[in-house]
This record gives structure tokens, C-alpha cells and sequence, in this order.
């Protein structure tokens, strides 16, 4: 969801400026605007002195002008820490059983996950990543898959095996799993 809330206000922050720009740099280099335009001609500023006092008097002016500005500052702030915030699992929480925990890395446990998925009858290649909290982990599993397997197969193996084991051993009650399978591509080879 992120994802698309961060692509629709790029594209739209970028269609803003590249239309602004454009017809600001069109007016510079001496095209005729179209009548609604409020700028039109080559010496015309983009704001005027009336315009940039206008409400300079105004007691409500430079409140409402340093909160939208600090708005802006918090929510380009939140955007960019949505955007940098990491993906990965660090650790998970493992209930040792005695009412302490323990904390097994996020990397280890992906990679026994990659490890035995791969070793699995018919998978070429094999990618986990966990996501989540540390104490409700999620895997998310990339298999790609040679020619001749089952996809069901693979499915059911990588289900009872791999991620079978990762949620015993670490102890969670649950380990969602989003799967993606991949056919192996092959190249034709010639037959003489």
C-alpha cells in the first residue's frame, strides 16, 4: 500500500512542477500564454510586491504560514522515514519456555529457510525474507522452480518442510508464509 501512495504523490508532485515549470520557462522564452495564465510576458515576475505584502499586516498571515510550512516539514518527514524504514526482520523473539525469551537473528533464520527450500526436489533457486514484528514474524519465499515440477508439489513440500521446522525450532505459534513461484527459464537448444 505503500508503495502506491509513495508512487501516486511522486508522480502527482512531479506532473505540478514539470507543468509549472514548463509553462513558467514557455512564458520566458516569449510564447504567448493563454488568457487565463496569470503571468504574460517576458518581464513579468512571479510575484509582485502588492502580491508578496499583501497580507504581511494580517495577524492571522504568519501563523498560518509557519503551520502549513511545519505540516509540510512533518509530513515530508514521515514520507521519507516510510520510505528509508527497513523491511527486514532483524531478530525474532524466541519463547524459550521458562517466561524469559531469547532472540535468534532475522538473517539465520532466512537463511536455513533459503537452505532447505533449495534443497527441495525440483527448486533451482530459492530467496526468504522475513517482515513483521519479532514476535509475529512473517516469511515471504521466492521459488523458482525447474521445468518438470509440480507447482503444488513444491508448494506442499515447502510448506510441511521448510517453514514447518523454522516455526518449531523458533517456537512461534504461526508463521505466514507469502509464496512466489517462479518457472525456470530454459533456452531452446538445437538438435542436429
Amino acid at each position: 500500500m505503500l508503495k502506491i501512495v509513495n508512487r501516486v504523490l511522486l508522480g502527482i508532485v512531479g506532473l505540478v512542477l514539470v507543468v509549472a515549470g514548463g509553462a513558467v520557462l514557455a512564458v520566458g522564452l516569449g510564447v504567448d500564454p493563454p488568457s487565463w495564465w496569470p503571468h504574460d510576458g517576458q518581464n513579468d515576475v512571479l510575484l509582485s510586491d502588492a502580491e508578496r505584502t499583501r497580507w504581511r499586516d494580517d495577524g492571522w498571515w504568519w501563523p498560518t504560514v509557519i503551520a502549513v510550512l511545519a505540516l509540510l516539514v512533518l509530513l515530508a518527514l514521515w514520507w521519507l522515514t516510510a520510505v528509508l524504514r527497513r523491511h527486514r526482520l532483524a531478530e525474532v523473539l524466541v519463547d524459550t519456555g521458562d517466561g524469559e525469551g531469547a532472540l535468534l537473528r532475522g538473517r539465520a533464520l532466512e537463511g536455513v529457510l533459503t537452505t532447505e527450500a533449495t534443497q527441495s526436489d525440483g527448486v533451482q533457486r530459492a530467496h526468504a525474507r522475513l517482515t513483521g514484528r519479532r514476535n509475529t514474524p512473517e516469511a515471504r519465499v521466492r521459488l523458482r522452480l525447474q521445468p518438470h515440477v509440480n507447482p503444488g508439489d513444491a508448494l506442499h513440500t515447502l510448506t510441511t518442510e521448510a517453514l514447518t521446522h523454522a516455526q518449531n525450532s523458533a517456537g512461534l505459534a504461526a508463521l505466514p508464509a507469502e509464496v512466489r513461484l517462479q518457472g525456470a527459464k530454459h533456452r531452446a537448444e538445437r538438435v542436429s
